[in-house]
């Protein structure tokens, strides 16, 4: 399985102010420090990769999520992230009933076109 996280590097955080908001992740594990995933920069799909790829068009319904469209498109809904990358919405709230959903298909020439 493929995980969207797996090209980034382990960050340390142990300055004073995380500490004070988050106390007890150093307490209850005596460490001086969290290790925790650096933040991933999207680079979205320009216009040109997507018009190389092919799409199923999705109309957005009610309770319609990412992973259920993955799932059912790709038979893994672990890659909810390609469907929400391919159309520049990283979650749910940033879609509304009735809006077009494009599903990018095949999934491994999108693998590929991320790098995977």
């Amino acid at each position: 399985m493929t995980s969207r996280y797996s090209k980034t590097r382990p960050q340390e955080l142990n300055d004073l102010q995380y500490k004070q908001v988050y106390p007890e992740k150093f307490e209850n594990y005596r460490k001086s420090y969290l290790l925790k995933k650096e933040t991933l920069n999207i680079n979205y799909p320009t216009f040109n990769d997507v018009l190389g790829f092919d799409y199923e068009i999705h109309v957005w319904g009610v309770g319609d999520r990412y992973y259920k469209l993955a799932s059912r498109y790709y038979g893994d809904p672990t890659y909810w992230w390609v469907i929400a990358w391919f159309n520049k919405k990283p979650t749910e709230s940033h879609i509304e009933v009735g809006d077009f959903i494009r599903v990018p298909l095949p999934l491994n020439q999108v693998l590929v076109t991320l790098g995977y």
